[in-house]
């Protein structure tokens, strides 16, 4: 586990303006105000409990229902909102990767509370690696995964770190590194550029799996990669080269 870093309002917000101009940033801002605004009306505050099962049998707090508006207002400056992943949709890609855990780290790249490595955590991986980029949902999930049991579960070695995903230097090891549509397209970029990097520092085999794959595009933009496997719901690439 990694000690909690401050949230950079002031760098976060520079850079947008930097990037994209005042009038693209002040939309961006406006367009993800409304959508908070809106998830607080009655129906949309139904729908936001819709995933609650998972978190009531397993005695942990993934939902994306409980998020308070301080959090909401730090993920849209971040870029993008917390999701929680499906169980069904997670255990079918990993049938779909056909892999060997035991040979693989899995790496979740805003890993938010931290579903995703509870699911993981079902799996025989080598360990489960965790990266987000906002403290108070760092701080949940190193609860959750304190927490977690599940008769399914066959890994315990996790480790958190709460900082920035383009900044974090990626295991030299096989992995399985997993985005849920967690930056938009300037930020995924920049973290494909240091996965390229890494990959090429230290060739080895790198499962990708992208689910809810609105920016696969730019995954594309790195021949490093081949897609191998995908649905409307998440796409799966594989290195061409990894020995």
């Amino acid at each position: 586990m990694t000690d909690v870093h401050r949230f950079p309002y002031r760098a976060r917000l520079r850079e947008m303006l930097a990037r994209h101009g005042a009038l693209r940033t002040l939309g961006t801002l406006g367009k993800g105000a409304f959508e908070i605004a809106r998830d607080y009306l009655p129906s949309r505050r139904r729908q936001r409990y819709g995933d609650i099962d998972f978190d009531w049998d397993r005695r942990v707090d993934t939902t994306w229902s409980n998020i308070p508006l301080r959090t909401r207002i730090r993920e849209l400056l971040a870029g993008r909102a917390y999701q929680p992943s499906d169980p069904v949709i997670f255990d079918e890609i990993m049938s779909r990767l056909s892999i060997d855990c035991r040979q693989f780290t899995f790496l979740d790249l805003g890993s938010g509370k931290g579903r995703a490595l509870l699911l993981a955590s079902d799996y025989p991986f080598r360990r489960i690696v965790g990266v987000e980029l906002l403290p108070e949902l760092h701080a949940i999930a190193q609860k959750n995964v304190c927490q977690y049991r599940n008769e399914r579960q066959q890994c315990r070695d996790f480790e958190l770190h709460c900082c920035d995903a383009r900044q974090y230097a990626l295991p030299r090891e096989p992995l399985v590194i997993f985005l849920f549509e967690p930056f938009p397209e300037d930020i995924l970029r920049d973290v494909m550029l240091r996965v390229e990097q890494s990959l090429r520092e230290a060739p080895r085999q790198v499962f990708l799996v992208y689910q809810n794959p609105v920016a696969e595009p730019v995954i594309a933009e790195f021949q490093i990669f081949r897609k191998i496997a995908g649905t409307i719901q998440y796409a799966i690439f594989d290195t061409l080269n990894h020995s």
